[in-house]
């Protein structure tokens, strides 16, 4: 019977050889350098950053609320389910990477790194789980899309209207989401109504809180398990940060 020291040399060779087809062999010696310096945090606790990329910035980062602090905004996220908000889990499971993407519609560099995390989620065998964050930042248009896709996930459909909005400009339109809800197989009266609820607007204000406490200052912006990235990010350093995160194993906080 293989010992567990044979299984997981057999894994790391394999995985080697992985990264050796994707990014050719004199990437093997640096897949964990050639990163940018990290910093911690100050707060929260167990989080560090990277320096900040090419973003699109919104004129209110609060995305037009009265100045507030975070409890006032959501208190839930200081009390006790912090990764729950984040990464729409308390619990981390071992061996799974969770990333928190935050984005608008009308953000081009949200236009492309979203599909690149949903490729990513998608052929990861579920070693990779996005929780996908509405910030809209850039005017009555990015709002009114970012409650729709909520509204469509109350319908079980919200992958399918973020994928949808994200490519393309739109003016949401009753008229357009009408368009929007028949082509998604929706209940459209639903959700117009559901646009304006409850449950809509208390997921903006934790992605609100979310923005302030990690200092947020345009989209897109990522938590790669315990690393901010804000800005613009290339595929080769995104997937050096998962396999960073994989290797330190789950953020304390949240494991």
């Amino acid at each position: 019977m293989a010992t567990r020291r044979q299984f997981l040399t057999g894994a790391a060779i394999l995985g080697g050889g992985y990264a050796a087809l994707r990014y050719g062999v004199p990437a093997l010696t640096d897949l964990f350098r050639g990163l940018p310096a990290l910093e911690p945090l100050a707060a929260p606790e167990g989080f560090r950053t990277m320096p900040l990329g090419p973003v699109t910035r919104g004129l209110d980062p609060m995305i037009g609320l009265e100045p507030a602090t975070v409890t006032e905004l959501a208190p839930n996220v200081l009390r006790g389910r912090l990764c729950d908000a984040l990464f729409g889990m308390d619990a981390v499971p071992e061996g799974v990477v969770p990333i928190a993407s935050f984005s608008d519609y009308a953000c081009p560099f949200c236009r492309v790194l979203t599909p690149r995390l949903q490729a990513l989620e998608e052929t990861s065998g579920g070693t990779i789980r996005i929780k996908w964050h509405e910030l809209p930042l850039l005017g009555p248009a990015s709002a009114d899309g970012a409650r729709a896709a909520l509204a469509a996930g109350l319908q079980g459909r919200y992958a399918d209207a973020h994928a949808r909005l994200i490519r393309a400009g739109f003016q949401p339109s009753e008229a357009y989401l009408r368009v929007l809800a028949t082509d998604l197989d929706l209940d459209a009266d639903r959700l117009l109504r559901d646009m304006d609820s409850p449950q809509v607007t208390a997921a903006l204000t934790d992605s609100r809180a979310l923005a302030q406490l990690f200092g947020l200052v345009g989209t897109p912006a990522l938590l790669v398990g315990r690393t901010l990235v804000q800005g613009e990010v290339s595929a080769r350093t995104l997937d050096r940060l998962i396999a960073l995160e994989r290797r330190d194993g789950p953020i304390p906080s949240c494991s």
